[in-house]
């Protein structure tokens, strides 16, 4: 493309180039014979670059929480706009790129050469056809000279984490940045284990052209096969805790006073640790699971991989799988529409959790009523908070968690079947035999307890 003047000697020119089986186009801007014309004491020429991006997926909320714009500072960090606000900002220094980010494609102006003053902003249209409108200014350099030239290339692609890292190994750009592997707290552990462990299993299974509804079930159960050492700690201790449930009704029978709740959590401690049990040793299996739970979290709704992909009954993997539509209202909290991968994920954990409280004899050993109460309140409170969030999201994560829902059934049944409760009430019988030696800590524990047992007394 050609920009003339009055003058065929002089104009401005782009030229693109196309390669066979790559999403960069390259550009190059030559000013010729423009050094007269452009004003002398110009150093610089602003580009700018605008897009109005059309909605692409079902959901409009989904697509405006992922588009935004991003950038990298040369030598530095990939930074972006924030996706859940319209945002304008000045840059402080050049960067090596700038990309327009929607929920699974992306636009991507990139440069060896110095971009200067760069400016980016987002603002969120008020139709329904449009995702996001996104403005960058930049300056390229310009020294007067009779012929310039400056090189540009622009990606036009999917959001793929293999394909964009792929465009950046060779010069450190860190384009598969756009893809969210994990926000906050959670982004610490989600980001490294989708990066070593998720994306590469996915895309080692995505090899062999299954249906992805088959991809997700071995990856589930790939997964549940590793957690299992972890999760086979959980069905111990379990077992433990519903052996020794006879001997802690007791003390609750002992002890039913609420003034008397630091004595009976005292008395329980203790025939904890007599039989050898760590009343923790059931939670820290969970706690480390988590990691993979959000790191799932996080994999399955940026995945363009499941977009448009089909599965029983889901259209598109990548969004929620609606069964039905409420027409002309929203349930708060929950939706215009009823996902019903969600609802199969709710369902099943409502029958691992009636399994298990059955298998612990009604509920959780030890502690107060008060807070066993809270705790079986909290169970059956979590899988509807659940329902609420995954309705909308992605189908593939919930029908991911229906699976694994139903893998730890499984498991749970499998484990009470080869699990000896005999041999650990045995076991846990001479453990109570043997003498107790008191750690420092324990002891501080203790005195810490009956100094708030005595001033509890005094008021």
């Amino acid at each position: 493309m050609q920009l003339n003047t009055a003058d065929p000697g002089k104009y401005l020119q782009y030229i693109y180039t196309l390669k066979k089986g790559s999403y960069l186009v390259g550009v190059q801007i030559k000013t010729v014979g423009l050094q007269n014309i452009i004003p002398p004491n110009a150093q610089e020429i602003s580009l700018e670059w605008s897009m109005i991006a059309p909605t692409q997926e079902s959901d409009m909320v989904k697509q405006r929480r992922a588009a935004t714009i991003y950038y990298k500072f040369r030598g530095s960090d990939v930074d972006n706009l924030s996706p859940m606000k319209d945002e304008k900002k000045t840059l402080p220094t050049d960067v090596s790129w700038i990309a327009f980010k929607q929920q699974f494609f992306a636009t991507i102006l990139i440069t060896s050469d110095k971009l200067g003053s760069p400016q980016v902003a987002t603002v969120t249209p008020k139709d329904s056809a449009h995702v996001k409108d996104y403005t960058a200014s930049v300056t390229i350099p310009y020294t007067h000279q009779p012929n310039e030239t400056f090189n540009m290339q622009f990606y036009f692609g999917p959001n793929n984490y293999k394909l964009l890292k792929s465009y950046s190994e060779d010069n450190d750009m860190q384009y598969e940045k756009l893809i969210d592997l994990g926000t906050g707290v959670f982004g610490w552990f989600g980001k490294p284990l989708n990066r070593w462990l998720i994306i590469p299993l996915f895309d080692f299974l995505n090899r062999f052209n299954m249906n992805y509804g088959l991809v997700i079930l071995i990856l589930t159960l790939v997964i549940k096969a590793l957690l299992f050492p972890i999760a086979f700690r959980t069905y111990v201790s379990s077992a433990k805790m519903r052996i020794l449930k006879p001997e802690i009704d007791e003390i609750n029978k002992k002890y039913p006073k609420t003034e008397d709740a630091v004595k009976k959590q005292q008395t329980t401690m203790a025939l904890y640790k007599k039989a050898g049990i760590n009343p923790m040793a059931g939670c820290l299996p969970v706690l480390l699971q988590l990691p993979i739970l959000t790191a799932l979290f996080s994999f399955f709704p940026a995945s363009i991989e499941l977009r448009q992909q089909h599965f029983l009954w889901a259209n598109d993997l990548s969004t929620y799988d609606s069964i039905y539509t409420f027409h002309h209202f929203s349930i708060p909290l929950y939706g215009d529409h009823i996902s019903l991968f969600a609802l199969l994920m709710t369902l099943s954990q409502y029958l691992y959790i009636a399994s298990n409280q059955q298998l612990m004899g009604g509920g959780p050993a030890g502690g107060t009523d008060q807070m066993a109460k809270m705790m079986k309140w909290m169970m059956y409170l979590m899988p509807v908070v659940f329902l609420g969030v995954l309705n909308s999201y992605s189908a593939g994560l919930s029908y991911y968690y229906f699976l694994a829902n139903l893998i730890t059934f499984g498991q749970t049944f499998l484990a009470r079947k080869f699990i000896d409760e005999g041999a650990l009430h045995r076991k846990m019988q001479e453990n109570k035999a043997k003498p107790i030696k008191q750690s420092k800590f324990q002891a501080r524990l203790e005195q810490m307890m009956k100094d708030q047992q005595a001033a509890k007394k005094k008021k």
